[in-house]
């Protein structure tokens, strides 16, 4: 059985602009190398679309904070350079991995890590799996850097780090892709 450590992941946490489908306004990310957590990365995105009044009132982000920002193809290269040889991790993942599918369009998805699943799953008897929820119930926030808040991408990608790391302590790389304890069986990993 392979320790969960491993692996190298980055956790992964958009932003978007409320639009269906959403473009990306902010992405966030951070390594966890050796079952460490790294520092964040995050990038505020110029999208083509305007950011939604409901989507603001979520994260804050208006169309004047994004004025100067750069778009996706600005940071392309970038971002592709730190998801290289990663896992992802990310919470309610489908969202996030579905804005990166469409954002980068050629690129192939590694294997995924969805912390709410994996909650759902290795969690049991919480009142409530939403990331806000999970971050209060295990204090995943407890002395994050001042100025972070929940919705936006840095927040959220350490919290997200810290649950998974919660999560993974003490279990092998098989618990968390859902495997049996033997190693055996003949279905693949999922994705999410």
């Amino acid at each position: 059985m392979a320790d969960w450590t491993s692996l190298r992941y980055i956790v992964v946490d958009v932003e978007g602009n409320g639009q269906q489908p959403p473009d990306l306004v902010e992405l966030g990310l951070v390594p966890i190398v050796g079952g460490v957590i790294g520092s964040p990365t995050s990038w505020l995105v110029r999208p083509e679309r305007p950011i939604t009044a409901m989507a603001r009132k979520i994260h804050g982000i208006g169309n004047e904070d994004l004025a100067e920002a750069p778009t996706f193809a600005d940071i392309r290269g970038e971002v592709l350079r730190a998801l290289e040889d990663a896992a992802l991790v990310a919470h309610n993942a489908g969202v996030d991995v579905g804005v990166l599918q469409r954002t980068f369009d050629d690129w192939q998805c590694p294997e995924v890590f969805d912390t709410l699943k994996l909650a759902r799953r290795l969690l049991a008897g919480q009142t409530s799996y939403r990331l806000g929820a999970l971050v209060d119930a295990f204090a995943l926030a407890a002395e994050l850097p001042d100025g972070l808040t929940p919705h936006r991408a840095t927040y959220d990608v350490l919290v997200t780090a810290r649950l998974f790391v919660h999560i993974a302590a003490a279990r092998s790389l098989d618990e968390l892709r859902g495997l049996p304890p033997d190693g055996g069986g003949d279905e693949a990993a999922a994705l999410f």
